[in-house]
């Protein structure tokens, strides 16, 4: 026997390290749920502290702002550096961010913890992204949609059941989220390295989005579903807690939580569904339940009926989740596995502006307008955007029949 076929089948004979695939799903889902966390805490923080509703969409851009920021400058640094040393690094900075939550005395303290919040999930979002691609690249377009909406859902309703039926509603809460983001951190410590170093570290740092030249069409045909849906996801997270209970007088955060969740979970099952289905149909689809869900909606806020709202929220979630998921498998399906992180930090970059630049101006239009009035014409903003994203799906169907025949 030769010394080579000795090597195979000791190589053979020793199993190698499983690749981390649901470790980083959960980590993934973790991540979203403590930035979904604050939303039910909000009007508990208003009451304490005595802040306008302009205040809540500060501190929450403050958030958005700081993952932009991460995402450009250390949103691709995994692809050269490996993805463990960045996923450590924000499982860190997470951890300081609920601790800052933890002592937080004033919206000040606030803004402090959702800007090392935010830096930290993006420099996470896509490092977990192209991570769960290098473990399993059949099932990473359906974790990488459904883990950020489970997380979301989870954050609102946990943290919403906490806040009306356990002791300390300010502070159980994190110290729970301490103790899970520990055991990943140590988690991640002892998994394997997903993904290869390569040279261009710190070249990768410098602000910009890295979109390879063979991806851009697929990425601009993924962003007007994609702008729509996060958009709105910027007025559950901000704003809804204080636009339910302008309609319905609960002071309860069970009430806002579980609206804000029927959008998440109600995506992540629509996924499920909409997973066998090519990427321009789900697009179509998506956007025509997105405009729909948000009419109801907004009927619900000026009926001043939550259940409305929420039968609303709920077809608009079908949009939601199905949409991005739309928009990664358009824009994931045919990149290599050096250009994932940049290429997922590219789409991320977009939605976290659709997330919350409508937001910020939403905050600032809230004391000329008032709360309503606001509220409709944000929610006619996304409309707008997803009848745009229907449009276009409709057109590149009809493009492309027209190139087959």
């Amino acid at each position: 026997m030769s010394i080579a076929s000795s090597t195979d089948m000791a190589r053979r004979s020793v199993p190698l390290p499983r690749k981390p695939f649901m470790l980083y799903a959960l980590t993934l889902m973790t991540f979203m749920a403590a930035s979904s966390v604050p939303t039910p805490l909000y009007r508990l923080y208003q009451e304490s502290w005595g802040f306008p509703p302009s205040t809540l969409t500060a501190i929450f851009g403050a958030y958005v702002l700081s993952l932009l920021c991460a995402l450009l400058t250390v949103g691709s640094l995994s692809d050269h550096v490996g993805r463990k040393p960045v996923l450590l690094a924000a499982l860190v900075l997470e951890i300081l961010s609920v601790v800052l939550f933890l002592i937080a005395a004033g919206p000040g303290g606030l803004v402090a913890a959702r800007i090392l919040q935010g830096f930290a999930t993006g420099a996470a979002m896509g490092t977990l992204s192209a991570g769960l691609i290098d473990a399993d690249q059949a099932r990473a377009s359906l974790f990488n949609s459904l883990a950020p909406l489970l997380g979301l859902a989870a954050g609102a309703l946990g943290c919403s059941a906490l806040v009306d039926f356990a002791p300390a509603p300010l502070h159980l809460v994190f110290l729970l989220l301490l103790a899970i983001l520990t055991a990943e951190l140590v988690a991640v410590i002892l998994a394997p390295e997903t993904a290869p170093r390569r040279p261009g570290a710190l070249r990768s740092l410098w602000p910009r989005v890295h979109v390879p030249a063979g991806s851009r069409r697929d990425l601009a045909s993924a962003l007007p579903i994609s702008i729509a849906g996060w958009a709105l996801g910027g007025l559950y997270l901000s704003l809804i807690p204080t636009i339910v209970r302008h309609v319905t007088g609960s002071t309860m955060a069970l009430t806002s939580g579980t609206v804000v969740a029927a959008l998440a979970s109600t995506g992540a099952v629509s996924i499920l569904f909409a997973r066998p289905h090519a990427p321009n149909r789900i697009i179509a689809v998506s956007a025509a339940m997105l405009a729909l869900g948000v009419t109801a909606t907004l009927a619900g806020v000026l009926a001043g009926s939550v259940a409305i709202m929420l039968a609303g929220t709920v077809v608009a979630g079908v949009g939601f989740g199905a949409g991005f998921l739309g928009a990664l498998k358009t824009t994931l399906s045919n990149v290599s596995a050096a250009d994932r992180a940049g290429l997922m930090s590219a789409l991320l970059v977009v939605s976290y502006v659709a997330f919350s630049a409508p937001v910020m101006i939403a905050g600032v239009a809230i004391p000329i307008a008032g709360l309503v009035p606001t509220t409709v014409a944000y929610g006619t903003g996304t409309i707008l955007l997803s009848l745009a994203a229907l449009a276009a799906a409709l057109r590149s169907a009809f493009s492309r029949r027209e190139t087959t025949q």
